[in-house]
């Protein structure tokens, strides 16, 4: 793991107490919504469009067994195009 991720797995161990609900937020164009969702099945995400409709934004508070879980969920919407991470 590379420095940033291991002071982010850290701040993630102090600040919760897992397993954690923990939320995730996301914006993304409208054609990479499904792609987002994918990353959280059988989970309530909420999608909100823009005002002009070309970005959605992503939340989704799945039940997080560990923080290495979060980080991977982190490390796979990393690889959708234009994705960003709030």
């Amino acid at each position: 793991m590379d420095k940033t991720t291991i002071e982010f797995q850290e701040k993630l161990e102090a600040t919760h107490k897992f397993p954690a609900i923990y939320m995730f937020k996301f914006i993304v164009l409208d054609e990479k919504k499904k792609l987002v969702e994918a990353l959280f099945p059988g989970h309530e995400v909420i999608s909100k469009p823009s005002s002009k409709g070309k970005y959605i934004s992503i939340t989704a508070k799945p039940m997080m067994g560990s923080s290495e879980a979060i980080i991977e969920i982190y490390k796979k919407a990393h690889k959708i195009e234009g994705i960003i991470s709030l």
